[in-house]
C-alpha cells in the first residue's frame, strides 16, 4: 500500500485510535486491490474472509429474492462494508460489487476480530461505527416508510446538491436505473417522479438535475432532521 493510502485508511474514525501496533498488524495483513466496473465482490450467503474498505470508485450494496434484485445502499471513499457480518462472523445478508472501476483494501476478518479483542479503543471505535450504520437504516427506513416516491426524490436532489457544494447543479455519477432501485422505484416511476418534479422547480439535463426553485422544491420535499442526513 503507498503512503498516501495507508494515511487515508489511517484517518477513517475506525482506525483513527487503534494503536500503531495493532494497526500496523491490521496493514501488513491486507490486501490493496483494483476491481473493474461490474465485478462482484462479496455475495450474500457467504462467510466473510475479509473486511472491506472502498478507497476509489462507487461500489452498490445489492439484495435478490425470488428472481428480484434490488440496490440497498450507494458506497463512496473511504468507507467500509459489511463490518457487522466481519463481527459476528455470520453470512452477509447483502451483496456488493463495483459500480465503476474501484480499488478496495481487504482486510482478513479474522485480524480485526482478533485486533477487537485486544484494542479497547479499536473496539470502541467498531461499535461507533455499527451504531452510525443503525442510526442510517433507521433513517432509511423512516425515509421509505413516511414518504412517497416523489418525496423520497426530491429529499434525495436536496442531498445530493447539499454534498456537491450547494451549486444547483447535481452531476449523476451512477445511471438513473441503479438510482431508481436504491429509492425503492422502479425505471417507470422514477421518471414519472421526475416529470412530477418538474411542478416544484427541478430539471433535468443528460445527466444532470437542475434546481431551478430551491425555495420550491424544498416547500414541497419538506426535509427532517430526524430522517435526512
Amino acid at each position: 500500500m503507498r503512503q498516501a493510502e495507508h494515511h487515508l485508511v489511517r484517518s477513517l474514525p475506525l482506525f483513527l485510535s487503534v494503536s500503531e501496533k495493532h494497526f500496523d498488524e491490521l496493514m501488513n495483513t491486507a490486501l490493496l486491490q483494483r476491481f473493474p466496473q461490474g465485478v462482484t465482490l462479496i455475495r450474500e450467503g457467504d462467510l466473510p474472509d475479509f473486511l472491506h474498505i472502498v478507497v476509489e470508485g462507487t461500489v452498490e450494496l445489492f439484495a435478490n429474492h425470488d428472481g428480484h434484485e434490488t440496490v440497498l445502499d450507494i458506497l463512496q471513499p473511504v468507507t467500509t462494508f459489511i463490518l457487522a457480518a466481519v463481527i459476528r462472523d455470520e453470512v452477509y445478508l447483502k451483496s456488493a460489487r463495483s459500480l465503476t472501476p474501484a480499488q478496495i483494501l481487504m482486510i482478513p476478518a479474522q485480524a480485526v476480530r482478533d485486533v477487537f479483542d485486544r484494542d479497547a479503543a479499536f473496539a470502541r471505535a467498531l461499535v461507533n461505527e455499527l451504531a452510525a450504520r443503525y442510526r442510517c437504516l433507521v433513517r432509511s427506513l423512516k425515509n421509505e416508510k413516511l414518504r412517497n416516491s416523489t418525496e423520497r426524490l426530491a429529499n434525495w436532489i436536496l442531498q445530493e446538491d447539499a454534498h456537491q457544494g450547494r451549486k444547483g447543479r447535481i452531476a449523476l455519477d451512477i445511471d438513473k436505473r441503479t438510482l431508481a432501485s436504491r429509492l425503492g422505484m422502479t425505471p417507470e416511476n422514477f421518471s414519472r417522479n421526475l416529470a412530477q418534479l418538474s411542478k416544484h422547480g427541478v430539471i433535468t439535463s443528460g445527466p444532470q438535475f437542475i434546481i431551478e426553485d430551491f425555495a420550491a422544491l424544498q416547500q414541497f420535499a419538506k426535509p427532517n432532521n430526524l430522517i435526512d442526513q
